[in-house]
């Protein structure tokens, strides 16, 4: 038997490189906030990093909302299309998710949008609602300038689309347009709105106090409750108090802010991502690039001599090859227990992996993911502090903090810690997402309409 070298240690010292101080988080907290300001300034918005960009949804949902809506939820590989059903004591929601295959996400924003309508019809006569006029909502998860309600300008795309003819065209109107195409269904688009402020809708449904939705899953954004004489872009009708705002904050740092916390990884992971340079925060935060972090350090420790006895696998080398859900089911494993650890590991190419190297594993995954939650805590302490509302709660959606064992508590405790005193908060997960949040975003714009007329 070789003597078994203990590295442990060595890897908790390079890992130091992922821990971000409280004082490096009270920066980056300061940061923020300059940047949302920036982000609603009149003078100042076209040169901001983090958008703020206006929603023009000025009321949440009262409970009062009544009858059959139907919502489209497109946010990545999948998209969602749902029927939510709004009586006085019942609330009933179908739905059903639809792949968008490869050559979509690629091809023709002509071809994305046909591809759309059509499950939108095999759903509807699904649902026996072919035949009705329905009012729709659509939340559409990528940086949006909105002109109105149901309007809203693409700024680019992310989370791996590159569509053709959408960038800075009105993608209502190229839903609409393959609507009409089809010349079969009469909706009416009432609304269009991302992940963030779907789950602020959502949640606020069924709980008043919800005026923050975060995203924390392939992507990372939040949208917020602001007063609408400090957001000076603001151009709809006056008269309300307030305006939720969709920050954007997956791009703090594009411009060199986060610079002074990120590793070698960061920039790695940005150097082969499809947009270089852009969505800063969210690379070093969201589902799509946690497991790639872990593996990028992995693979630099394995070079040191630190795991593995030196020998990785092709498998350990290949971009990619290390998923987001690896970091969860590492960390779901009991203290001292490595049963998914091992597995997984073995799925690698790394059954020679000793309980050591397991354990150096388990540290990298804690690392990498403790930094997530810390600089999402930072964010939403942010958000808190520039609200000052003595009691909020913050709605959260995403496959991050859904499915990961510590993030809830990790984000309590920090955000806990940076909160001003006498600020109330708590976490509610979004139970159906962003869908129920489309609908209800619907459903409150006919409630308006029907109560204006």
């Amino acid at each position: 038997m070789g003597i078994v070298v203990n590295n442990l240690p060595r890897i908790r010292e390079e890992c130091e490189v992922l821990h971000i101080t409280d004082k490096q988080i009270r920066e980056i907290m300061n940061r923020l906030h300059n940047d949302l300001l920036k982000g609603l300034g009149k003078d100042t918005h076209e040169k901001s990093i983090v958008k703020c960009w206006i929603t023009y949804i000025q009321d949440l949902p009262n409970g009062k909302e009544r009858g059959k809506f139907l919502a489209l939820d497109l946010g990545g590989t999948n998209f969602r299309v749902l029927i939510i059903n709004l009586g006085e004591n019942h609330f009933d929601m179908q739905s059903k998710i639809y792949a968008i295959p490869n050559h979509i996400m690629t091809g023709t924003g002509v071809a994305l949008f046909d591809h759309i309508a059509e499950c939108l019809a095999n759903f509807m006569k699904e649902h026996d609602v072919y035949e009705e006029r329905l009012a729709l909502g659509f939340t559409f998860s990528f940086p949006l300038k909105q002109l109105g309600l149901t309007k809203g300008i693409l700024q680019r795309w992310t989370k791996g689309f590159s569509c053709s003819g959408v960038v800075g065209e009105d993608v209502v109107q190229g839903l609409k347009d393959a609507i009409a195409r089809r010349g079969d269904l009469s909706l009416t688009v009432m609304g269009i709105l991302n992940d963030a402020t779907g789950t602020l809708m959502s949640c606020a449904h069924k709980n008043p106090y919800c005026r923050i939705g975060v995203i924390i899953g392939t992507g990372s954004n939040a949208c917020y409750v602001e007063k609408t004489k400090n957001c000076e872009l603001f151009d709809g009708e006056p008269g309300k108090d307030e305006l939720l705002i969709n920050t954007e904050w997956g791009a703090f740092g594009d411009d060199g802010t986060l610079d002074f916390v990120r590793t070698e990884f960061d920039r790695e992971i940005d150097a082969n991502s499809i947009n270089p340079g852009k969505q800063i925060q969210e690379k070093m935060i969201s589902g799509m690039y946690m497991g790639e972090l872990v593996r990028l350090a992995l693979v630099k420790f394995t070079r040191m001599g630190l795991l593995f006895g030196g020998h990785g696998s092709d498998l350990l080398f290949q971009r990619g090859s290390f998923y987001t859900k690896y970091v969860s089911e590492i960390e779901s494993d009991k203290q001292g227990d490595y049963t998914s650890c091992m597995e997984i590991l073995e799925e690698l190419g790394l059954s020679h992996a000793t309980e050591a190297d397991m354990a150096g594993v388990r540290h990298v995954c804690e690392s990498v993911s403790r930094r997530a939650a810390h600089l999402v805590s930072a964010g939403i302490a942010t958000l808190l502090n520039k609200m000052a509302e003595p009691r909020v709660t913050v709605g959260i959606d995403g496959s991050v903090y859904r499915f990961h064992p510590h993030f809830h508590a990790l984000m309590c405790d920090k955000i806990a810690q940076l909160v001003s005193p006498g600020i109330q908060f708590d976490l509610m997960l979004s139970e159906d997402g962003s869908g129920r949040g489309a609908a209800l975003v619907a459903a409150v714009a006919c409630r308006q309409s029907q109560q204006a007329a």
